[in-house]
This record gives structure tokens, C-alpha cells and sequence, in this order.
């Protein structure tokens, strides 16, 4: 497939280096082709490389400062086996050194997530003859709920269990890893847990004033026996007077689900919060009342807190791919999954850089365009599951971004990774090495392996990337396999170059 440099100029006239275009039999360039002059002809031609499987040894970092989400749930299937994730965080008071007055007692205690939820799919049901509190007040209650964002099997019930943790988890700033272990002990709650999340608003019939409101989120009620021994009737005493006698009285909690298969969802661990209710006795002009007050006790900053996932991988496919990978020659199948599961690394052979550096020393050759093409497996990942839409993309032992990034600052639909037909089978994905490339072949760089990680880099809310270390892997839950290196399918991984020529 050959055309002229007019095809250069449309492109370069659209979007700046880098970009692929769907759809076109034609070769595609990338922007750093304007160097050749009018009148050059573009040609396209492929190259086999050599993928293999990486082994993350089915962890990763998930401390505070990795985890923007927090999974939890468990999922299983075929392909990668069983995959469950854990939740565990310290406590702390919103005050220290709580005063809960005469005779408090503890109503209910409730531990509240806000899970990532579909906002479009709202279900709203309305209670027009609805009684609030001990007094029976006439009200109207209103409940949405929408679904949570899931992944894996939508169509069930997770019994979700929250445990009390018996070992210090450390101080501020504690590295966590997602296969840390803790002792547990006393279940503080549990809940069947059906996949919404819901808000409510209560409103007075005689005024219409509001008498309860909460956002949308997930509660699971907690023991109020626990609370008051644990909090309530320690009023006073010097382990809830500060911060570093408090996370070692209550040290913090564990939440868990019961199955292993379902789904996997996840909440923002930074608002997750336990919220007490109580009574105590009000003297006021001689007359005694009970109001209902409540304390709060957040799990966010600056608490420890971590997931700890873990996996069943018995007779899945992926344990013997990841036992018999293969750096020199490659791996057939490609087994990539997030928060800690595998990757895989590719390198272009030193041959067929030799041979394109022939091309550009001797027909002068100009790189206008490289991409790495890789097909899912239509047999292996024949799923309705979602597919990745992103990876993060480095260079083997990186110290930064690829090339290809730091070059493209000023390019806004710049995509280092782009990814096509993922409601089809197969779907490909392809991965831009055009300024890698041509630093190899024109200028002599070293011709390194690259490393792709389910996941994407993270951006600050200016929309620019906040470092090369910095991305979702931890809490990505996505997961495919992938056509590796086979010779003996037409859809195997491949370089495709696009080159000028005068």
C-alpha cells in the first residue's frame, strides 16, 4: 500500500504526532514525517517481535498513597482463576477526647462507602405513608438507588462482613503491599449486599421540612454493643485522648466478602467513614429528654489503610503460561491483569533493526510511523467482560515517560495507546513507538524491551500527567489475554512501520 506525501499533510493538518486513524487501507503517518519533502512515497510493512509474559507475583503496592480506589469483591473465571480483594484501614475520631453525656447510649452504628455507581440508571421509589422515629412523625421517605459500577458477573449477591483488626497497623506514611496480612477478630457488621447504592430524603408532611437526608452511598450496619463498650463508656479515659492511643485501642477494621466469585467494585477510600448514633439524658427546665446526637470516625486520611487482594490460580490457563515464559523466543498467549496480576514485555528483534537501519543508510529511509499491534485471543477471551481501555506503557528498568510522551506535550488527543473494536471479537490494541523507533534506528539508541501493565498513568485535574510512577494499576480490575508471539496466526503481535521514501 503506497501513496504520495498528500496523505502526510492531511493527516499532520488534523491532529500532531502519534495519533491512529481507524479505517483507512492507506499507510498512516505519524507528524514527525513532515521533515520529508513533497513528492515522497510512504510504504508500510510488518515485523514480527518477541512478547512474553511478565510475572508480578500477583502483588502490588496498595497503600494509601497507590489507592485512589479502594476494590472489593471477588470474581472468577476461567482464563485467570479467582481474584478477591480486601479492604483494611484504621480508624480515628473526627474529636478526640469525646464527651457523650448522662447515660449515653448507643442507638446504631453504621460504616458508610461511596462505591463508583452508574448515575443514568436511577431507580426511585417513594414512601407516601412513612413514619419516622420512636414519635411515628407522618412523612414522605424517597430512596434512589442506582447500580454500582461492576466487574465480573452483574448478577450477584455479595455478603459483605466487617471485622475488627487485632494487630497495630503502623504509623502515618506505612508501606503496604497487597498480599500484607493482619489478625482479625470481633465481626462488627455484615450485609447482603445486591449491587446498589442509595440516597434518601425524608420530609415532614405537616411543613415538608426535612427530617433525614443521606448521600449516596453503601451502609452496613455495625454492632451497637461494641460501640458502647468500646467508645462510649470509655468516655474519659486516655485511650480515645489522642491520636496515637486511640489507633492502638481500636486499631482498625477489616472489610471482606464471604464468596469467590461475583464481582469486583470499588469506593473511594478517602470520605469511607463509621457514623454512631446515640441517646443521652438533656435536662432542661427540669424536664429530661433523650435526643439522638451522633460522632463520627473517619477512615480516610491520614489513617493506614490498604487492599489486600488474593487469588485461587489452580488449573487456569495463566499458572502455566506464567510458569514456562519464555524472553528469548516468546509466549503464544499474552495473560495481562490488574492490581498486581500479569503483564507482558515485547522487544524488537536486533535483526529487524539491523535491517531497517540498512533501509535508512542506504534508501534513506525516513520513520513516519510505528505501532504495536496486538490482537486479544478470540478463542481464550471469547467474553462479554470489559476490556481495558488503556495500559501503561514504559520502557524496561524505566527512569520516565517513552520518548513518545515527553515529545507531545503540546498534543491534546495525543493517545500513547489506542484501542479498537472492544465490543468485538477480536479486539486489537496498538501502541505508538514512533519516536522510539526512529531514535534507534536514526540516532543509535539502545534497543530496550517494553513493559505494558494493565492500567493507565494518572492525570491531575489540569489533565497533565502527574509522573510515570504514577497510574491505576493497583485498583484496575480489568484483565485479557492477548495473541502473542505464533507464527502460526496471522493475527500474532507485530511492529508496523511506516516509512518514506523519495
Amino acid at each position: 500500500m503506497i501513496s504520495t506525501i498528500k496523505n502526510i499533510t492531511k493527516i499532520a493538518s488534523v491532529i500532531a504526532f502519534g495519533s491512529v486513524f481507524l479505517y483507512s487501507c492507506e499507510p498512516e503517518a505519524d507528524n514527525l514525517g513532515e521533515q520529508l519533502f513533497s513528492g515522497a512515497q510512504l510504504n508500510e510493512e510488518s515485523f514480527d517481535i518477541i512478547a512474553y509474559n511478565l510475572n508480578n507475583n500477583d502483588t502490588i503496592r496498595t497503600d494509601a498513597s497507590e489507592l485512589s480506589l479502594a476494590p472489593l469483591g471477588a470474581f472468577s473465571e476461567s482464563a485467570f482463576g479467582m481474584q478477591k480483594a480486601a479492604y483494611v484501614s484504621q480508624v480515628r475520631p473526627m474529636e478526640y477526647d469525646p464527651v457523650f453525656g448522662d447515660n449515653a447510649v448507643v442507638d446504631s452504628a453504621v460504616l458508610v462507602i461511596k462505591p463508583l455507581y452508574v448515575p443514568d440508571s436511577a431507580t426511585v421509589t417513594t414512601d407516601d405513608n412513612f413514619l419516622y422515629s420512636e414519635q411515628n412523625i407522618p412523612a414522605k421517605k424517597v430512596v434512589t438507588s442506582y447500580p454500582v459500577v461492576k466487574y465480573g458477573k452483574h448478577n450477584r449477591d455479595l455478603t459483605l462482613r466487617v471485622h475488627e483488626v487485632t494487630d497495630f497497623l503502623g504509623g502515618a506514611g506505612q508501606i503496604s503491599f497487597s498480599d500484607r496480612t493482619v489478625a482479625y477478630g470481633t465481626e462488627l457488621g455484615s450485609r447482603v449486599f445486591k449491587g446498589n447504592v442509595s440516597s434518601s430524603v425524608i420530609t415532614k408532611d405537616s411543613d415538608n421540612t426535612n427530617l433525614w437526608t443521606n448521600d449516596i452511598s453503601l451502609r452496613i450496619p455495625m454492632s451497637a454493643s461494641f460501640f458502647q463498650q468500646k467508645i462510649v463508656d470509655m468516655e474519659g479515659s486516655a485511650e480515645l485522648k489522642d491520636a496515637a492511643s486511640f489507633i492502638r485501642h481500636f486499631r482498625g477494621v477489616r472489610i471482606s466478602v464471604d464468596e469467590n466469585d461475583g464481582y469486583i467494585f470499588r469506593f473511594t477510600p478517602t470520605n469511607a467513614e463509621i457514623i454512631l448514633y446515640y441517646k443521652y439524658d438533656k435536662v432542661e427546665n427540669g424536664t429530661t429528654t433523650r435526643p439522638q446526637l451522633m460522632k463520627k470516625f473517619t477512615l480516610g486520611d491520614p489513617n493506614v489503610r490498604f487492599g489486600q487482594y488474593t487469588y485461587n490460580r489452580t488449573d487456569a490457563p495463566i499458572s502455566a503460561a506464567l510458569a514456562t515464559t519464555n524472553p528469548v523466543s516468546g509466549d503464544a498467549r499474552l495473560f495481562v491483569q490488574g492490581m498486581g496480576g500479569p503483564g507482558f514485555g515485547f522487544r524488537i528483534p536486533d535483526a529487524e533493526i539491523a535491517a531497517l537501519k540498512e533501509k535508512f543508510s542506504q534508501d534513506k529511509i525516513g520513520i513516519m510511523g510505528a505501532k504495536i499491534r496486538v490482537y486479544t485471543d478470540e478463542t481464550v477471551w471469547n467474553n462479554n467482560y470489559e476490556k481495558p481501555t488503556a495500559f501503561v506503557f514504559l520502557q524496561k528498568d524505566a527512569t520516565g515517560f517513552l520518548p513518545e510522551v515527553s515529545a507531545l506535550t503540546a498534543a491534546p488527543n495525543f493517545s500513547l495507546v489506542n484501542a479498537f473494536d472492544l465490543k468485538k471479537n477480536p479486539a486489537y490494541y496498538e501502541f505508538t513507538v514512533t519516536k522510539s523507533l526512529k531514535d534507534i534506528v536514526e540516532a543509535e539508541a539502545a534497543n530496550k524491551d517494553f513493559v505494558v501493565n494493565a492500567g493507565a498513568f494518572k492525570s491531575n485535574e489540569a489533565n497533565q500527567l502527574m509522573g510515570y510512577k504514577a497510574d491505576t494499576r493497583s485498583f484496575v480490575p480489568n484483565r485479557v489475554v492477548l495473541v502473542g508471539t505464533d507464527a502460526s496466526r496471522a493475527n500474532r503481535i507485530q511492529l508496523k512501520v511506516i516509512y518514506g521514501t523519495k
